[in-house]
């Protein structure tokens, strides 16, 4: 891969610009290019595509990105060590690859994006989960993205494409698998990062749909999830007493057993439980 691009291995830049991975920012850095090259590939043809990447660190995933054919990259860091090894790998691309010094929570990234546009990142760990439920809960959909192909905590992961009756079904399966295909494109042992992170990671590749699966409003959807799963081990009956004095019948409308709990019952059944509490 350094051949590709002219550009030194990733260990000589770290050393270079001293970038020793910190805490604090949920870094974890990935110096296989190969790996990183990898996980660019999952992302699909990247020719046609402006690709949204959020915290590049050193670079890594940044270079195979471009090395894939990636027609613009936006790279949003908000580790001010980084941008003089992301400038190099910008000159040796030029046009291509545009560093946003800020914060992924609060960077309008959208005005310097053109359709179609694909994210692929290793997400730092601190802010991953809720930059994956902001990309998942815009305002309308189809949102502004086609693809995203995310590096999480593999628990994370699991959660993410969990279905009915597992321990990791819950809130994040259905927010994502409402309104996308999601699955585990890759796992990754805590070596192939520096520094090894306690755990496994994981590449999800989640593809939107051009409408959620069940028809549902997001708000009441939402409500009766998060109302559900807050007291997960209760019957349904008892955890969503608080949002109909009629729960009970409203359950039953919507073909689910007021015994059950939340775990048991698939996305349809939490769609038309929805559709009850809004008729």
């Amino acid at each position: 891969m350094a051949a590709i691009d002219g550009l030194p291995p990733l260990r000589e830049v770290i050393a270079a610009h001293g970038l020793a991975a910190k805490k604090s920012l949920g870094q974890n850095f990935l110096l296989d290019l190969n790996l990183t090259a990898k996980i660019a590939r999952l992302a699909g043809d990247l020719a046609g595509a402006d690709v949204l990447e959020v915290g590049p660190g050193p670079g890594g995933l940044t270079r195979g990105l471009l090395a894939e054919g990636a027609r613009h990259v936006l790279a949003v860091e908000k580790d001010a060590r980084c941008l003089p090894a992301l400038a190099e790998i910008a000159a040796a691309h030029p046009g291509r690859l545009e560093v946003i010094e800020g914060d992924a929570l609060a960077v309008d990234v959208l005005s310097h994006l053109t359709p179609p546009i694909k994210v692929v990142a290793n997400l730092p760990y601190n802010v991953g989960t809720e930059l994956l439920i902001r990309w998942m809960t815009p305002k309308d959909w189809p949102p502004f993205w086609q693809s995203l192909t995310l590096m999480f905590q593999k628990e994370v992961a699991e959660r993410i494409v969990a279905k009915p009756g597992s321990k990791a079904y819950g809130r994040l399966a259905l927010m994502v698998q409402w309104r996308a295909e999601a699955r585990i494109a890759l796992t990754l042992p805590p070596e192939a990062f520096t520094p090894p992170p306690k755990i496994s990671s994981a590449v999800v590749q989640i593809t939107a749909l051009p409408a959620p699966r069940f028809p549902a409003d997001a708000v009441t959807l939402e409500r009766v999830v998060a109302a559900g799963f807050n007291q997960r081990r209760k019957m349904l009956r008892a955890s969503l007493k608080g949002l109909a004095p009629d729960i009970e019948d409203r359950l039953r409308a919507a073909g689910i057993a007021p015994t059950a709990r939340a775990e048991e019952i698939p996305l349809e059944g939490f769609c038309a439980l929805a559709r009850a509490l809004r008729a």
